[in-house]
């Protein structure tokens, strides 16, 4: 890394060499969407600039990708002439659904027509109106998101109801609602709104609502047949997030109960941008299958040649590649595993341009979900300054989003994977390879305001090997929350609910064991699970079980408000901030005043006191390197869950100084996630008898405590428990008397006093 960030000439001394052999986006090479089926095509519309888009049904036959562009002329935006070669790659046309602000109802207008979705609306509202159910396929940047719920209203094929669209993202939902609200020259919040965590945007006449899949989940909780809806559309289906998943089934029982019972029909829209349609046809009863083809500018696909030893590295040098030779107002959309790595990557990049002085100024932006959310949907902002602008960002910038100004895409392959082991109960966070549709979607980010290229810093063969598609998230996380929910809209057999693909029951059992612990489900006389009294209590947060039932307990306990504000601060984003260089060490000491013998529990208590305190001040958190607007969402978080508390008629109760009983009432939800101190001075967990560390980050790393209860244990290069806090022995007796018998806890620690 010291030679690349200190280069001994003008030439970047690490180089990245891509492929000069043509890429063609076939069933044989990098496409990914080999489980098409066609048949007869139905419509071609022939546009005036000569792109085709094709409107088409599939039914089960050979797979058939169209591709209808040239390739790139010598001033095609593939500007690397040296290292880098010009492939003549595979060229897509592509739409864009950017949140620019444009103010002129005719530009936005004269946009929405460019979109390939505007060019088949007669021809896709047609099928609409004729099956309840159709799966829509259009390739990234065809404006199928932003397009088709206005179709519906302006129609008036909404009847009485509205139209939802699910989106995985926060920032999706957002910004798409944003856009659409701007196209239909409405306020956001009136005709078209928002639904993400804690957050929404809607009024009595919002007739499109953006939410998150997580949102609707929770709305179906309260109303399983989802009445208020005329029309789902579930975008991003080949995401295949767990709550989408169930969602697949939640909507399909919803719709099939309206129908039985005379009530207003639901119509179903699944949206994806891969071809992988098949499966969802056969699941929602071998429904049609639509394709809107065709993209609005083209796209170029490269590969490196050789192998890269380190993609960060392939990355950055890739950058300052295209920064030397391409016009400023191309920006660059680089694709990183995590907040951390994105974080250097931004410093190191920083480094570069100021000690290459020949090199023009860079504007550079990290995003990922972590980050608060202003400055997130700053990204999604046009620049004002001539400098170039560089995101580096998770995967959080993969689907459904059109960054400003883009035109570079450098992917580096990877993404940071979370893995749930039921066996253990800890999670699995990896840096892992993406799939081939995942590698589709990142280029798709390129390309959506005009010609774009996208640079995999891998070779041809490497992305040949990667899976097709993602493995469904619901393979690979806790399903407690999952099952919760099923029982709440009246699922009585969750382990043979209509799963697409059905979790291994493994973390079905490990989930309902999980609950019952919890008391938030029993089985009656017939062995069928059912939801106790006050599992419909924990039901109506929107949080996992166990923080649930510490709020419950809050009243017993008598810390109503202090164990609010913990939980509030468990569901919001790191508020500590960690400066690089001279201030890391004052920060440091600044955070340490906050620590507490008794753990990061009552570290994250303390800070949200003092902050409010000092009346929510902006000064006081720069003061003491905290992050003010991640603060503030704790906050709205905190009265959120305050105001369904006092639905639920919890006394809202204060503990004072008696800090015992926090954690106490902490250790109610927590208790299966207790490590004992051993004689050779390691941690193991009473529940599996599993090794686990102490992250350095919390404040009792140092600490020897005979017990330790953790938020959680995330597993990198060791096992560390995260949010740990000191707990007595007999505690864990007063709160599971039963689970810790059968652990067989020692009741006298003394002996772990030398």
């Amino acid at each position: 890394m010291a030679s690349f960030l200190e280069p001994p000439s003008k030439k970047i001394c690490l180089d990245t060499k891509f492929s000069s052999n043509e890429q063609k986006f076939d069933n044989q090479t990098c496409n990914p969407l080999k489980n098409a089926y066609s048949i007869n095509q139905l419509k071609g519309v022939q546009l005036s600039n000569g792109k085709t888009i094709n409107l088409k049904k599939f039914n089960q036959g050979d797979f058939k990708f169209n591709v209808n562009a040239n390739s790139p002329s010598k001033n095609s935006n593939s500007i690397i002439n040296n290292s880098f070669k010009n492939s003549n790659g595979k060229h897509m046309k592509n739409g864009k659904s950017s949140i620019n602000i444009r103010k002129n109802t005719k530009d936005l207008l004269k946009h929405r027509k460019a979109l390939p979705i505007y060019d088949v609306r007669k021809d896709l509202l047609s099928y609409l109106k004729k099956g309840d159910t159709n799966i829509l396929i259009g390739e990234t940047g065809s404006g199928k998101t932003t397009q088709v719920p206005q179709f519906l209203y302006e129609e008036m094929m909404l009847n009485k109801g509205s139209v939802v669209i699910t989106q995985p993202r926060r920032v999706a939902a957002i910004s798409m609602a944003t856009r659409v609200a701007e196209e239909a020259g409405t306020e956001l919040g009136e005709i078209v709104g928002y639904s993400v965590r804690f957050e929404e945007m809607i009024s009595d006449r919002t007739k499109i609502k953006f939410a998150t899949d997580g949102m609707l989940l929770r709305e179906a909780m309260l109303d399983p047949l989802l009445k208020r809806y005329s029309w789902i559309i579930l975008d991003e289906a080949h995401e295949r997030t767990v709550n989408t998943d169930i969602l697949f089934g939640i909507v399909k029982r919803a719709q099939k109960i309206r129908k039985e019972k005379g009530k207003s029909p639901l119509h179903i829209l699944v949206m994806s941008a891969t071809m992988n349609a098949q499966k969802f046809s056969s699941y929602f009863n071998d429904c049609p299958m639509l394709m809107a083809e065709g993209r609005e500018h083209k796209l170029e696909i490269l590969f490196t040649a050789e192998k890269s030893d380190d993609y960060i590295i392939a990355c950055l040098s890739t950058v300052i590649k295209i920064h030397k030779q391409a016009p400023v107002t191309h920006g660059i959309l680089v694709f990183l595993t995590g907040q951390e790595e994105i974080d250097n990557a931004c410093l190191a990049l920083s480094k570069i341009i100021k000690r290459c002085n020949y090199l023009a100024p860079i504007k550079i932006s990290p995003l990922y979900s972590a980050l608060p959310q202003h400055l997130q949907m700053e990204v999604f902002q046009p620049s004002d300054t001539e400098e170039r602008h560089v995101i580096f960002s998770t995967n959080i910038a993969e689907t459904s989003v059109t960054i400003p100004g883009i035109r570079y895409v450098i992917d580096s392959g990877k993404a940071k994977i979370r893995t749930y082991n039921p066996s253990s109960g800890f999670d699995i966070l990896k840096v892992r390879q993406i799939s081939q549709a995942q590698a589709w979607q990142r280029a798709g980010r390129a390309g959506r305001e005009g010609p774009g290229s996208c640079y995999h810093a891998y070779t041809e063969a490497q992305y040949k090997k990667m899976p097709i598609m993602p493995a469904p998230e619901i393979h690979r996380t806790n399903l407690a929350t999952v099952v919760l929910q099923l029982l709440t809209v009246g699922v009585k057999d969750v382990i043979n609910f209509d799963f697409m693909d059905r979790p291994r029951q493994e973390y079905l059992l490990n989930a309902v064991e999980q609950l019952l612990s919890l008391e938030a489900a029993e089985k009656d006389s017939n062995g069928e699970l059912r939801l106790t009294e006050e599992g419909k209590k924990m039901a109506a947060f929107p949080l996992d079980p166990k923080y649930a039932k510490i709020l419950l307990m809050g009243p017993k306990y008598k810390c109503t408000h202090e164990v609010l504000t913990i939980v509030a601060m468990l569901s919001g984003e790191q508020v500590n901030t960690v400066p690089s260089g001279k201030m890391r060490s004052v920060a440091t000491a600044r955070h340490r005043k906050f620590a507490s013998v008794e753990g990061d529990h009552m570290t994250m208590l303390k800070i949200y006191q003092t902050f409010k305190a000092s009346k929510k001040n902006k000064q006081w958190c720069h003061e003491n390197f905290l992050n003010y607007r991640n603060l503030i969402y704790i906050s709205a978080v905190r009265k959120q869950l305050s105001d369904i508390c006092y639905k639920a008629g919890l006394k809202m109760l204060s503990c004072g100084e008696n800090t015992d009983d926090v954690r106490r009432c902490l250790l109610t939800g927590l208790f299966t996630q207790v490590a004992e101190l051993q004689a050779d001075r390691k941690y193991l967990t009473l529940s599996n008898h599993d090794e686990a560390q102490i992250h350095p980050s919390s404040c009792l790393f140092s600490s020897r405590s005979p017990y330790l209860m953790y938020t959680e244990i995330i597993t990198t290069s060791n096992a560390y428990m995260h949010g740990v806090s000191w707990v007595a022995p007999e505690w864990l007796y007063q709160v599971a008397p039963d689970y810790f018998r059968k652990h067989h806890i020692k009741a006298d620690p003394a002996h772990y006093a030398k």
